[in-house]
């Protein structure tokens, strides 16, 4: 059957008839079946392919594990009382499927981009893609030297096809209409904007219609812009007038205006359930056409990174880790850098895009109660819940996240009760990487960028590489994943931001207080409203270096100060947290060499010679593989960068 597929330019695998899953993918279109990598072998696992094509489902509105999607009882059906969706797919798997390790790895895309194998196979930023195919694009190999089937299918009606992005396709609400809000913000995790892009189609262009606002920050008062100060260029696009006014730096921008035909886009949760459910089922359907996922799939990971981490958690709190059958989807799920949130998706107008911050986004939903795995009591309503359902369909859960969801994304709500004053006992995985921040990764720069510091480009992801073969292996055998490594309120390492203590330390921009928690009520006309929750952080040492949490070895042998936060610079809002950006300050290599005022020791001084730092770094790297938070050969990484380092030598 694999030298048919490879030879074919299209098929379709028919799944209706499938015997051992009732998965409601009905069928499979496979476009392209090809060689990843040229073909190269990855140790034991061999050589690998790329799968490309479309999966079509179907869903029961009158399922009780689909009446939770927001709008599906309005949505069209076919002749068989069903609602149909289409989905873009992508696999890689070994070519011979028996020499895998019998686990899908399921990478939730993130805005429609393939994020697993950019982020763990040690890929530099300027080789990372959406369309892995090439030998540098493969990284070192991790993944696939560990045997995973890789997977990915799209969920977002509205996420970009340019770059090999991938979408899917749900049914619009013909004849909805409503008032809704977009918020643009022009140059701060982007270019400059041009022009607005909105959200849904505009139910008319009539300016006057509708409502342009504009704030320096976050707290300040709107400015309405004038009616002819603003045009719709199209039903999709807004422009300043005169023609050719640029958008200011930083500037948040509001448009409020009557939108149509919304998607049922929280079925965008049941797609990647039911590719998941289908994909581990490895059935054939009646005529005997193979699972496109190789037929040898036992347990399935969810990995998430950020935008996909949420979703992931919106994913497990919905109900949707069991299929229609009552089946369990994830055996275990893999969340890095989601904080607290969810995803704006389950909702009519959902804008998934989203990512509320302390100056962006800020009043759009993102967080709500339930936030830890540990059943807590809301203090807004007075309910007890979790994030997990105790149904029998929780998978097993890892959380990690930066000091940049600390700061901006509420994570240290993941491990106390909501008013921040104890300590939850998790029946989960929690970790802190220590002073890493959102966007750190292998060959990361630390251009300071709109920033007022340099931005800190720690690299995050040997511990999560380590966690996900934990995460493998709990599955697999039982042996439970390393314990939990957070800051505590019991031990004073997790603090109010008032309490901080932070170094005082020359020219180095400090944020004084955690972007505030709160469960937006109205997000079309948000009001201002007092937190409810409390946010703490991570305390720091001498340095302004945390204390606890996962301490890779160049955070546990430092040669800087490395935070998850970061402020604006003029012409940008000056004072205002930087997005989700960290700041870095190397230490001084001589006493002498130190900025007058900065109390922090040099490195000759911590260190003395490079043959004594060297030894640090490989005890630090040694005690970590002990414990199974790094792998052995990041272990040897760790040393030869240690070895490598130019200014770790005593002065002459």
């Amino acid at each position: 059957m694999r030298a048919t597929l490879s030879h074919a330019s299209a098929f379709v695998v028919l799944l209706a008839g499938l015997a051992s899953a009732s998965a409601r993918v009905t069928t499979v279109r496979i476009d392209r079946v090809e060689p990843f990598a040229n073909g190269m072998s990855f140790g034991d696992s061999g050589a690998y392919e790329r799968v490309i094509g479309i999966a079509r489902g179907e869903l029961d509105p009158a399922d009780p594990r689909n009446r939770v999607i927001v709008g599906i009882d309005r949505a069209p059906r076919n002749a068989a009382g069903m609602v149909e969706y289409e989905t873009d797919l992508f696999i890689l798997r070994p070519v011979e499927p028996a020499k895998g390790n019998r686990q899908l790895l399921f990478d939730v895309v993130n805005r429609g981009n393939k994020v697993v194998t950019n982020a763990l196979d040690r890929t530099v930023p300027a080789d990372s893609t959406n369309d892995p195919s090439t030998v540098v694009q493969a990284g070192d190999g991790f993944l696939f030297r560990r045997g995973y089937t890789i997977a990915w299918a799209g969920w977002d009606p509205d996420s970009p096809k340019t770059n090999a992005g991938m979408t899917i396709r749900v049914p619009a609400l013909a004849g909805v209409e409503q008032e809704i809000r977009d918020e643009f913000v022009s140059a701060t995790r982007g270019p400059a904007m041009a022009s607005f892009r909105l959200s849904y189609t505009a139910a008319t262009l009539d300016t006057k219609a509708a409502r342009l606002t504009m704030r320096a920050r976050a707290d300040d008062p709107p400015t309405p812009v004038p009616a002819d100060g603003w045009r719709f260029a199209d039903a999709r696009t807004a422009v300043l007038l005169p023609e050719g006014t640029k958008t200011a730096p930083g500037v948040i921008y509001e448009l409020n205006y009557r939108a149509r035909s919304p998607w049922v886009s929280g079925i965008g949760f049941a797609a990647q359930r039911d590719v998941v459910a289908f994909l581990k089922s490895n059935g054939q359907d009646a005529a005997g056409a193979a699972n496109p996922a190789g037929g040898q799939i036992q347990a399935a990971i969810g990995f998430g990174v950020s935008q996909s981490g949420r979703f992931l958690r919106d994913f497990i709190k919905l109900g949707f880790n069991q299929d229609e059958a009552g089946q369990k989807v994830f055996d275990g799920v893999l969340s890095h850098i989601a904080g607290i949130g969810g995803v704006f998706l389950n909702e009519l107008f959902a804008q998934p895009f989203r990512t509320r911050t302390q100056h962006q986004d800020s009043t759009m939903p993102e967080n709500s109660f339930p936030f830890s795995s540990a059943t807590s009591r809301d203090p807004v309503d007075n309910r007890e819940a979790s994030l997990l359902r105790h149904d029998g369909f929780d998978p097993l859960l890892i959380e990690t996240n930066t000091d940049a969801e600390y700061w901006q994304k509420g994570a240290s709500l993941l491990g106390t009760d909501p008013l921040g004053k104890a300590d939850l006992q998790s029946p989960t995985r929690l970790f802190l990487i220590s002073d890493s921040q959102h966007t750190g990764r292998h060959g990361a720069s630390d251009a300071a960028g709109p920033c007022a510091n340099l931005r800190n480009a720690h690299d995050p992801y040997p511990a999560v590489r380590a966690l996900l073969v934990a995460l493998s292996e709990w599955i697999a055998t039982g042996e439970p994943a390393p314990d939990s490594r957070i800051p505590l309120i019991a031990d004073a390492t997790l603090v109010p931001a008032d309490q901080l203590r932070f170094p005082s330390l020359p020219g180095f921009a400090v944020a004084h207080a955690p972007n505030a928690i709160v469960a937006e009520r109205d997000w079309v006309h948000p009001t201002a409203v007092e937190s409810a929750y409390r946010p703490l952080v991570p305390a720091v040492d001498a340095d302004g270096n945390d204390r606890a949490g996962l301490r890779l070895p160049d955070v546990a042998v430092p040669l800087a100060t490395a935070t998850g936060f970061n402020l604006y610079k003029a012409p940008y809002p000056a004072g205002e947290m930087c997005d989700r950006d960290g700041s870095f300050l190397p230490f001084a290599r001589t006493r002498a060499e130190k900025a007058p005022g900065d109390p922090r020791q040099s490195v000759v001084e911590r260190y003395g010679t490079k043959e004594v730092f060297v030894s640090l770094v490989t005890a630090e790297a040694g005690r970590l593989v002990s414990e199974r938070l790094l792998l052995s050969e990041d272990a040897d990484h760790y040393v030869a960068e240690a070895r490598s380092a130019a200014d770790i030598a005593s002065p002459p």
